[in-house]
C-alpha cells in the first residue's frame, strides 16, 4: 500500500528531450502543476524539462512552515545540477517566488538565460508585516487575498496551500531581499513577463527588476488579461511563443 506525501497531481516532473534544458520553478505555496502548461508547450520544441517541487511545498502546510529560503534555493540548485547531467545548456524560469529564485540562480550559477513570470520586487504593502516576527506562534497562518484569475477552469484545479504560513512569509521577505542585493550580478540574457491585471505583486515589479539587472540582452513582455498565475491564464499562448523565441535566440 502506497501513502503519498505529495498532493496528487502536484508531483515534480521530468520530460526527456534534447540538449537544451529548461528548469521550471513554481511559486510561493504553489506546486509544480502551475508549470505544466508551459512544460507541455516547451516539449513541442524537444527541450528537456524539469519541473521541481520546492522544499516544503505540495505536501502539508506544516512542512512549509519549517522550511527556509535557503531550502528553496537548494531545491533550485539541485534541479540545475540534475539538468547539467543530461543537457548542454540550461535556462531557468519561474513563476512569482519561482521568478525570484530564478534571478538569484542567474546571479549565482552558470546558466544560459533566465525567464521570470509575475516576479515581485517586494511584497505588497501590509501594515501587519512589521509584526510578523512577533506573532508567528500566535498567528501561524494568514488568509490569502481575493484571487485575480481570468481562467476559471484553471483556477478550479489549481493546487496550492489555502493560506500563507506566517513564518514562510518572513522567509519570502528575506529571499526577496537577498535577490534584490544580487540583481547586479545577473548578466545572462533575461526575459521578464508581467500582467497589468496582476493584483498579487507591486505593479512596478517587472520594471524595477529589469532596471537593476546588468544583462545587456534583456526584454520584457506586458499582457493585460491575466492574473498572477500568468502562465495558466488566457494569454498564455502569447507568452509561450515569446519564451520559445527567446530560448531559440540565446541558444543558437
Amino acid at each position: 500500500m502506497t501513502t503519498n506525501l505529495t498532493i496528487p497531481t502536484a508531483e515534480p516532473f521530468f520530460i526527456s528531450g534534447g540538449k537544451i534544458g529548461c528548469l521550471l520553478i513554481h511559486g510561493f505555496t504553489g506546486s509544480p502543476k502551475e508549470m505544466r502548461m508551459l512544460a507541455d508547450s516547451l516539449t513541442q520544441e524537444k527541450y528537456t524539462i524539469l519541473g521541481i517541487r520546492l522544499a516544503g511545498h505540495a505536501t502539508d502546510i506544516e512542512d512549509m512552515r519549517h522550511s527556509t529560503w535557503r531550502d528553496w534555493l537548494a531545491s533550485v540548485e539541485d534541479g540545475i545540477n540534475l539538468l547539467k547531467g543530461c543537457t548542454d545548456q540550461q535556462i531557468v524560469m519561474g513563476l512569482s517566488m519561482g521568478g525570484v529564485l530564478s534571478l538569484l540562480a542567474a546571479a549565482r550559477y552558470d546558466i544560459k538565460g533566465v525567464v521570470t513570470f509575475s516576479a515581485p520586487c517586494a511584497l505588497p504593502p501590509d501594515p501587519r508585516a512589521k509584526f510578523l516576527p512577533f506573532i508567528t506562534w500566535l498567528v501561524p497562518q494568514v488568509a490569502k487575498g481575493k484571487p485575480d484569475w481570468r481562467n476559471f477552469e484553471a483556477m478550479k484545479d489549481h493546487v496550492d496551500y489555502p493560506t500563507y504560513p506566517t513564518r514562510s512569509v518572513i522567509q519570502l521577505q528575506k529571499l526577496i531581499g537577498v535577490m534584490v542585493d544580487e540583481l547586479p550580478k545577473v548578466k545572462v540574457p533575461a526575459l521578464m513577463v508581467q500582467s497589468h491585471g496582476d493584483y498579487g505583486i507591486p505593479a512596478e515589479s517587472m520594471d524595477t527588476l529589469f532596471e537593476k539587472i546588468n544583462s545587456t540582452d534583456k526584454s520584457r513582455l506586458w499582457v493585460d488579461n491575466s492574473g498572477h498565475v500568468i502562465i495558466r491564464e488566457p494569454e498564455r499562448e502569447v507568452i509561450f511563443t515569446e519564451v520559445k523565441k527567446f530560448i531559440k535566440r540565446i541558444t543558437q
